[in-house]
């Protein structure tokens, strides 16, 4: 039979199989390629200011989308929960997007504006004294470090080359933006914005 030729001849299964990704890989990218809305940015959406671009940078960095996720799925259970589920056009200055996989915790991408800067301090110090049952790790080192103005200038000057409409006066007052504050501060100004766009239409 044939798929017995196919399965024996491990080089001829190999091609064969990086064949058929290529081809399935293609039918999903380019179509989304194509699609304005996927590739413009959503009415109102704007690359982070400085503090957020900071605040995002130390959510990568501690690895919050392990348990959030930051994208609501178009349905019933999810969009009465979160609020409008996302589209596209939220995300196009997102790099790496912070879509997520798994929620041990909330879905953060309407969690903008739901509670105040207070709450998410405590919050983030030791969650617990806001929600008893929560699991979530304590990140009280984020109240002692300072966010790096030179870096965050740097970052938003690599983000203007790569196509993100950073203006040259928005890049040489970033490092005045962030002068003085944590990088608490930056997260809880990241995650005040998140949603908030699409969640007040």
């Amino acid at each position: 039979m044939k798929h017995e030729k196919i399965e024996k001849n491990i080089n001829l299964m190999s091609v064969l199989i990086i064949v058929v990704i290529s081809i399935g890989g293609l039918i999903e990218i380019l179509p989304l390629m194509a699609s304005s809305a996927a590739t413009e940015p959503y009415e109102g959406v704007r690359p982070y200011p400085a503090l957020q671009l900071a605040g995002r940078d130390v959510y990568v960095r501690e690895g919050c989308y392990a348990c959030h996720s930051q994208q609501i799925r178009p349905f019933r259970s999810e969009t009465e929960r979160y609020g409008p589920y996302s589209v596209a056009g939220e995300f196009v200055y997102d790099r790496p997007f912070q879509f997520g996989s798994k929620r041990t915790g909330p879905d953060l991408a309407r969690v903008g504006k739901r509670y105040s800067d207070d709450w998410h301090r405590i919050h983030m110090m030791n969650p617990r004294d806001v929600v008893p049952e929560s699991n979530m790790p304590g990140y009280p080192w984020l109240a002692k470090n300072m966010v790096d103005g030179e870096l965050i200038a740097s970052k938003m000057k690599t983000l203007q080359t790569l196509g993100d409409p950073y203006t040259d006066e928005e890049i040489a007052a970033a490092a005045q933006a962030v002068a003085g504050k944590t990088e608490l501060d930056a997260i809880i100004d990241y995650l005040q914005n998140l949603g908030t766009v699409r969640s007040a239409r």
